[in-house]
C-alpha cells in the first residue's frame, strides 16, 4: 500500500517538530491511511498546532459551489483558530504567519489545474516567502495517475485562481511536485520541504493504492469522477449543467434543450476512445436548472489509458454548440474571482476553444495545438518529477 507523506511525517513527528509552533492547510480528505484526520494524528503525536487554514469548500468540506465563501472559526475539540483561504481573502494573514514557525500543507488534489487546492497552496507558499515561515507539503497520490498529460498550456494573461501557473490541464503531477516546480520559478522561492510518498508509481490510478478514498469536495465523490473532471470541468464556462445537483457531478451532463439520442450519436462522431456515452434525462437539486428536466449524456470510462477526458470536454461543447446554435452560450463572468475574462478562458486556458467551439474544422485545429502543448509541458515538468 501507498503511505502518503503524512503518515511518513507522523513516524517522525515527536522529534522533528518538538517545540515548534505549527499551522496546518487542511481539508477532510486530510486523513491517514486509517482515515485519522491529519491535524488529530498531528496532535496525538506530540505536535503543537497553533492554527488550522482551510481551502475551497472549507476546512470540514460544508460548502458547495464556487464563490460560495465560509468564514473562519475555532475547532470545537482542538481549541484553535480555523482561518478560512476562501473568504474575504484567499491568501492568509501574515501577522498570523509570523507567529508560526512551520506551515504543514496537506491537501488532496484532483489532477487537474482549475482545482484550487493548488492554488490555494501557491498562495501560502508565496506568503511564507514573504515571512520566513517554513513550509512542509507531505505528498499525495495524483488520482487519476502521473504519466499522461493532456491539454493546452495556461496562457500567462490569464492567470487566475483556477490557474497562476502555466500548467496544462491535466498535469499528471504530485501536489510535491507542483508546487517545488512552482517554487523554483517564485521570487523569492519559500523555504520548501516536500515529504514523499513512499510506493507510489506514476502508472497508479487512485484505486491501485490501497489508500481509502475519501472525497475531496463534494462535487468529486468518486475516483470515477476525477477520471473526467479534467474535461467536463469547462461546463463551467458555458450554459450547460455539468451535473451539479445530481449523485455523478461531471459524469452526467446536459441542458432543458438538448435531446439525449441525437446528442450522444453527435458526440459519437468524433473520436472518443476509452469511453462509452449513455442518453439520459435528469433533474438537477440545485445549480444550474434547478427543478429542471434536462437532456444530455452520462459518460461511463472503460478504459482510463486510452480515454482523453480534456479533448472530451471540448467535445462536448463544440457538439452542442454546432447542434443547439440558439440555445448555447458561454458562461459570463465573475468566476472565481476573475471578473474581467470569460469564464471558458481561464478554465481552458486561453481562448482557443471559444473560438474554435461549433466550426468544422475548429476542434482538429485545436488538438494539433495542444499536442505541442502537450510535448513542451512534458519537458518543463521532467526536473520536478519525484518519483
Amino acid at each position: 500500500m501507498v503511505e502518503t507523506g503524512i503518515d511518513i511525517l507522523l513516524r517522525e513527528a515527536r522529534t522533528r517538530l518538538q517545540g515548534r509552533r505549527i499551522g496546518l492547510l487542511a481539508n477532510p480528505a486530510s486523513v491517514t491511511a486509517d482515515l485519522r484526520h491529519a491535524a488529530e494524528a498531528l496532535v496525538s503525536n506530540g505536535v503543537r498546532l497553533s492554527c488550522l487554514f482551510g481551502p475551497q469548500h472549507g476546512y470540514r468540506g460544508d460548502t458547495q459551489a464556487n464563490m460560495v465563501e465560509w468564514k473562519g472559526f475555532r475547532h470545537e475539540t482542538l481549541g484553535i483558530p480555523v482561518h478560512s483561504l476562501y473568504g474575504k481573502s484567499r491568501e492568509p494573514d501574515a501577522s498570523v504567519l509570523r507567529e508560526l514557525d512551520t506551515i504543514i500543507i496537506d491537501l488532496p488534489d484532483a489532477g487537474a489545474r482549475p482545482y484550487t487546492y493548488i492554488w490555494t497552496a501557491v498562495l501560502m507558499m508565496r506568503a511564507c516567502a514573504g515571512t520566513g515561515t517554513e513550509v512542509i507539503v507531505c505528498d499525495r497520490p495524483n488520482p487519476i495517475g502521473g504519466e499522461l498529460v493532456e491539454g493546452p498550456l495556461l496562457e500567462p494573461g490569464l492567470f487566475s485562481f483556477v490557474g497562476l501557473f502555466p500548467l496544462v490541464m491535466r498535469h499528471g503531477m504530485t501536489p510535491g511536485e507542483i508546487l517545488t516546480m512552482i517554487d523554483t520559478a517564485g521570487e523569492p522561492a519559500c523555504r520548501l520541504e516536500v515529504v514523499r510518498m513512499a510506493g507510489w508509481k506514476r502508472s497508479m490510478y487512485f484505486e491501485e493504492t490501497g489508500l481509502p478514498w475519501v472525497l475531496p469536495s463534494p462535487n468529486i465523490p468518486t475516483a470515477d469522477t476525477a477520471a473526467v473532471y479534467p474535461g467536463t470541468v469547462m461546463l463551467e464556462g458555458t450554459n450547460i449543467s455539468e451535473g451539479r445537483g445530481t449523485t455523478r457531478p461531471f459524469e452526467i451532463i446536459g441542458a432543458p434543450w438538448i435531446e439525449p439520442g441525437p446528442f450522444a450519436d453527435a458526440l459519437r462522431g468524433f473520436p472518443i476512445e476509452g469511453a462509452a456515452l449513455r442518453p439520459c434525462r435528469f433533474t438537477p437539486t440545485w445549480d444550474k436548472y434547478h427543478g429542471e428536466v434536462c437532456g444530455g449524456v452520462q459518460v461511463h470510462v472503460l478504459d482510463r489509458e486510452r480515454f482523453r477526458p480534456v479533448r472530451f470536454g471540448a467535445e462536448v461543447i463544440g457538439a452542442a454548440a454546432a447542434l443547439y446554435p440558439d440555445r448555447f452560450a458561454w458562461s459570463e463572468p465573475p468566476y472565481e474571482y476573475d471578473f474581467e475574462h470569460p469564464p471558458i478562458d481561464i478554465l481552458s486556458g486561453s481562448e482557443k476553444l471559444r473560438k474554435s467551439a461549433g466550426k468544422k474544422t475548429g476542434l482538429a485545429e485545436l488538438f494539433r495545438s495542444w499536442d505541442r502543448d502537450e510535448a513542451e509541458f512534458s519537458r518543463r515538468r521532467e526536473p520536478f518529477l519525484l518519483y
